[in-house]
């Protein structure tokens, strides 16, 4: 009877490790959201240009990405492509996606006079800064993260780059001296290897990075049209479980129409009994910038029916301005060209004399 008492014991162990991670960073992202921001204060992100971005990354990420540039006096948005060729990635398609994702951005409101919005792969310092602090960073380190261990076991046996690419997002952040990282709950370990790692070089080298903190969304996550116990997905294999924001109003309704709900016509938001429902209830809300009981005021004396027609109104008044953005400027390559170039030189002013601090420090000069 040993064998299972110590494997129950080592579940109880890594469950109360990722509870006490999460109530940290919980903590630390209310207390991030009733602070005033400082003029020292940094935000940065990224996303990968794998396709136009749905519902979920508008909702979840995007649009806190815009208010960001408000509330903070310096701020970072990049279109992280090589996190992207961790997985294969053809080329042409490759060179296409990184151009949406910076029209997708921009129509969103991403403004690139208030934000420095840059394409990672042209700002070599990122490479160079994971290379030294990979070289801080232990190998079970990696190993226990979450994102490793589902996708190796997906594809069986994981690449290098997917191993490692935890050490080039904290590259990413700590190259540009961040302070904040607005990420979902599903990357607070990541951001925690970020701040091991900050405390890890300034120990060995001296004071340079600051321990970025994380600045947690309040919008719920939104979920798969057709499996409302999953994350709506860009890689959903069912056309109808994810909208986009360059869907048309046609698409929009007929997703919307056939949502999986359940056998109660009535429209009331429980997401442990009525998950699909519930994600109704969450994407109109938040389309209509109301709150969930307002939603759910709305929908009385409606049946399920009625109501999937009340949220396809929602979404497709708030994403029609996007999609017609998006296309206007995906007409304008040169445009959009441009705006990555100039936030990679904004980008590489920033980045420059950190990587020469780092270098001086670590001996390489």
């Amino acid at each position: 009877m040993a064998l299972p008492v110590r494997t129950n014991l080592k579940q109880l162990f890594s469950f109360i490790q990722k509870f006490n991670s999460s109530k940290r960073f919980l903590c630390a992202g209310a207390r991030t959201a009733n602070k005033e921001p400082s003029g020292s204060e940094r935000v940065f992100s990224g996303i990968q240009p794998t396709g136009v971005p749905h519902l979920g990354n508008y909702l979840g990420a995007l649009e806190n990405w815009v208010a960001l540039q408000d509330q903070y006096p310096s701020v970072l948005y990049s279109i992280v492509d090589l996190h992207s060729i961790t997985l294969p990635q053809e080329p042409a398609q490759l060179r296409t996606n990184i151009v949406d994702m910076a029209a997708s951005l921009l129509a969103c409101g991403i403004d690139p006079e208030r934000a420095i919005l840059f394409q990672q792969s042209q700002v070599s310092e990122h490479t160079e800064l994971s290379w030294i602090i990979s070289c801080l960073t232990s190998m079970p380190r990696l190993r226990h993260l979450p994102q490793w261990k589902m996708k190796s076991k997906q594809k069986n046996e994981g690449s290098v780059g997917l191993y490692t690419y935890p050490v080039l997002q904290t590259a990413d952040i700590l190259l540009y001296k961040s302070t904040h990282v607005p990420v979902g709950e599903d990357q607070i370990q990541h951001l925690e290897l970020a701040q091991d790692l900050a405390r890890i070089f300034n120990s060995r080298y001296g004071d340079l990075f600051p321990e970025p903190a994380a600045l947690l969304s309040s919008t719920r996550k939104v979920k798969s049209l057709r499996d409302p116990s999953a994350k709506m997905s860009k890689s959903d294999s069912q056309t109808m479980a994810t909208i986009t924001i360059t869907d048309s109003p046609d698409d929009i309704a007929l997703k919307v129409r056939r949502a999986v709900t359940d056998f109660t016509s009535e429209v009331s938001f429980d997401p442990e009994t009525r998950p699909g429902v519930s994600n109704l209830v969450t994407i109109h809300s938040a389309m209509a910038k109301i709150s969930v009981e307002e939603a759910v005021a709305q929908a009385r004396g409606l049946d399920t029916g009625a109501y999937k027609r009340l949220v396809t109104e929602a979404v497709i008044q708030r994403l029609t301005p996007i999609r017609e953005e998006i296309e206007r400027l995906r007409s304008d390559r040169a445009y959009l060209e441009g705006v990555l170039a100039q936030g990679t030189r904004r980008a590489r002013e920033l980045a420059a004399p950190v990587l020469k601090e780092v270098r001086q420090r670590v001996g390489f000069c």
